[in-house]
């Protein structure tokens, strides 16, 4: 994205030199002049607005890229926490089970 901005600001940079150093040093009648600036910021302003676009573009894809990438880490996350819940749940079923067993042999002993 930097480096559509920089293009973006080297574009508007170039072209008001340009445009400037053009009145300055070709002397042409007043009407020419003018029609030459006038297509002079037609120009400018159809590149700005392609360069407008194509960095819309890069920012919408790469926000969808990371949208993505944080989507398929949620889901990792989601079934790691899943598994691990099983392996919890099994451990205390577990130490239910003995608890229970001892339990019973207290109570016989009683």
């Amino acid at each position: 994205m930097s480096n559509n901005s920089n293009t973006l600001l080297a574009v508007i940079a170039g072209s008001a030199i340009g445009a400037a150093l053009g009145i300055l040093y070709a002397p042409d009648k007043g009407t020419n002049t003018r029609r030459k600036i006038a297509d002079q910021a037609a120009a400018t302003k159809d590149t700005l607005a392609e360069n407008a676009i194509d960095l819309k573009e890069t920012v919408v894809s790469k926000l969808i890229s990371e949208k993505d990438t944080l989507d398929t880490r949620m889901n990792n996350l989601v079934s790691d926490v899943s598994y691990k819940t099983e392996d919890v749940i099994t451990t205390l079923e577990k130490k239910l089970s003995e608890l229970k067993a001892k339990n019973k042999k207290l109570q016989k002993t009683s």
